[in-house]
């Protein structure tokens, strides 16, 4: 009986400092931190979110990817045609699906077209009911991306590809014909929202593309992207990232190459006549060096004039051993040679004009004028920059009106992208600008809040600066309080015990209460063994019961002066926690 008392004991006695402490801030814990874990328990929750309803609004081409979407949308698996510089070839591998978001789900049932795949050729097309003619029309096209998993290398865009009897969904490739290609794109530094569109020349009947000089930078997030393009009748464009205007222009002036050629070309047969002078300004031929002009002149000379400042130290070296460097523990002067301290800075000399040996300063020779060289002068024979003649361009041709595309016969989604689960919704293409801001208050409106909120809401808590271990607290991590509280006491203890025991009350209280019990383990293991305990431990624990009353009472006079003589240290320990958490960071 008295020894499983005297085990209880011990037991006790290990986790002594961590008691203290619990004692102390028991009746908070219970309080304040039991009501702010159902307050985060509540904040975490999901965010509320509607239920998905079709929209009514109508137009050329509208989709929304509801159940029957297969049957409207054909995947191509041809081969994609590459340039000559590469003999590989790839196919169409990507695959589809029509699915709800996984990532920050803002409408419950709002399915998209989602790309499955990463690292992928994709390619996926819809045929129009009807040709969309966009002549003498305002054309819209808007449609939302949702970068699931981000985008670090890949096309989110969208072609409107030309109305041919060539155009087979199976077939659709990279070389399909198209009049529009419009959206996000980035890779590497590339990051922009693409706007080509192709023009037919009217001469040769060639096809050339042209593209937006300045676009717009893509969005990269994780919500909902609304990507909405305007071309009006009037040749003019905008285009707007969810709902507001970000780039705006006419064709006629912001694309490269231009729509209309020069009017005048440099004639290819003119050349430079042979004896055509093109300097300007010649070497002076009658010029000659001045008598007096000194080209081996220094640069500067010594000022004789400088004295040397009065508080000058000759004396003192420049640098001095570092008087706070110590040899190394592992240095050995057999193998290693003699240990010589590194040099520091001499601090005498940065509160006086200098150290050492001096001597008179430099200054600018008023002498100097460097290597002669003869002045220039006007070219008399000067005809001016050469530039061959111009003649009318053979194939000037002027196309007022760009912006009335050829006729459009489908849409397609041909990308490559590292990054799967791109997700496309709510495509419209048609003619009406308060149509296409409906649906934006019907869809994009709604769900792009819902998805922020969810976003701010699961986001991660910054992280907290390390704290001073006189700011600890035992609830939060009983472990790292008990060591930083130990490692403290150990810490301060090796420069004043007196001190550490003020300071760390504690800590001190802990060990001695564990020195205790460890002397009456060894004396109650004594009295079961029927013999007495030597002299030897009963002085011993005699001593110890004496320096944990001793302890008591120095703890009870100096805590307030202890907090003085070590707040230096727990400071240096402050420091160095915060600098190692932001090394980690």
């Amino acid at each position: 009986m008295r020894f499983n008392t005297l085990v209880a004991s011990a037991l006790y006695s290990t986790a002594f400092l961590a008691g203290h402490a619990f004692a102390d801030e028991i009746d908070d814990a219970l309080g304040d931190d039991a009501s702010s874990s159902v307050a985060e328990s509540a904040t975490s929750s999901s965010v509320s979110k509607p239920t998905f309803t079709l929209s009514i609004i109508k137009a050329p081409f509208f989709e929304q990817f509801t159940d029957d979407w297969d049957s409207r949308w054909a995947a191509s698996h041809a081969k994609k045609e590459n340039d000559k510089s590469t003999e590989e070839e790839w196919a169409y591998v990507g695959q589809w699906a029509a699915e709800e978001p996984h990532v920050l789900k803002g409408i419950e049932g709002d399915k998209g077209l989602v790309v499955k795949n990463p690292a992928a050729h994709h390619a996926i097309s819809a045929k129009f009911n009807k040709a969309i003619d966009n002549r003498g029309e305002t054309l819209v096209v808007q449609y939302e991306v949702k970068l699931q998993n981000g985008l670090e290398c890949g096309g989110a865009y969208m072609k409107l590809l030309q109305d041919n009897k060539k155009l087979h969904a199976e077939e659709f490739s990279n070389a399909s014909p198209y009049v529009i290609m419009f959206g996000p794109d980035k890779c590497g530094s590339t990051n922009k929202v693409h706007f080509i569109f192709k023009h037919k020349n009217p001469k040769t009947g060639e096809y050339e593309e042209k593209h937006l000089k300045s676009p717009p930078v893509a969005r990269i997030v994780k919500t909902t992207t609304l990507y909405t393009l305007i071309v009006n009748p009037d040749q003019t464009f905008e285009i707007r990232i969810d709902g507001e205007k970000v780039k705006d222009g006419s064709l006629l002036e912001d694309f490269s190459p231009a729509v209309n050629p020069e009017k005048e070309i440099d004639d290819p047969k003119d050349e430079k006549p042979s004896d055509w002078v093109d300097e300007a300004r010649i070497v002076d031929p009658e010029a000659t060096k001045p008598e007096d002009w000194d080209e081996d002149a220094p640069f500067e000379i010594i000022d004789e004039e400088a004295t040397k400042p009065d508080d000058w130290l000759e004396d003192e070296p420049t640098m001095i051993p570092d008087p706070e460097a110590e040899k190394p523990e592992d240095w050995d002067d057999e193998e290693d040679g003699d240990w010589i301290p590194p040099t520091v800075p001499n601090p005498k000399c940065d509160e006086v004009s200098g150290c050492g040996k001096w001597e008179p300063p430099m200054k600018k020779n008023p002498n100097y004028k460097g290597k002669w060289t003869a002045p220039l002068i006007d070219n008399p024979a000067y005809k001016g920059v050469w530039a061959p003649r111009k003649i009318a361009n053979p194939d000037y041709f002027e196309d007022k009106t760009p912006a009335n595309f050829e006729p459009m016969g489908a849409i397609g989604f041909e990308i490559w992208t590292m990054q799967s689960d791109i997700l496309f919704d709510n495509i419209y293409i048609g003619h009406s600008i308060k149509d296409a801001d409906q649906l934006k208050s019907q869809t994009f409106d709604i769900k792009q809040p819902l998805e922020k909120k969810e976003e701010e809401a699961t986001a991660p808590k910054p992280a907290e600066k390390p704290k001073s271990p006189l700011d600890l607290n035992f609830m939060e991590d009983p472990v790292h309080y008990v060591r930083e509280k130990l490692d403290l006491f150990i810490t301060i203890a090796r420069k004043d015990p007196v001190q550490a025991i003020r300071f760390v009350p504690e800590a001190a209280g802990g060990l001695g209460v564990l020195a205790v019990t460890v002397i009456a383990l060894l004396v109650g293991i004594f009295s079961m063994s029927g013999s007495s305990p030597p002299t030897q431990v009963k002085e011993a624990a005699q001593r110890v019961k004496e320096a944990a009353l001793d302890a008591k009472d120095q703890v009870a006079e100096g805590a307030s002066t202890g907090a003085e003589s070590v707040k230096a240290e727990v400071n240096k320990r402050t420091t160095r926690s915060s600098a190692a958490a932001a090394a980690e960071e």
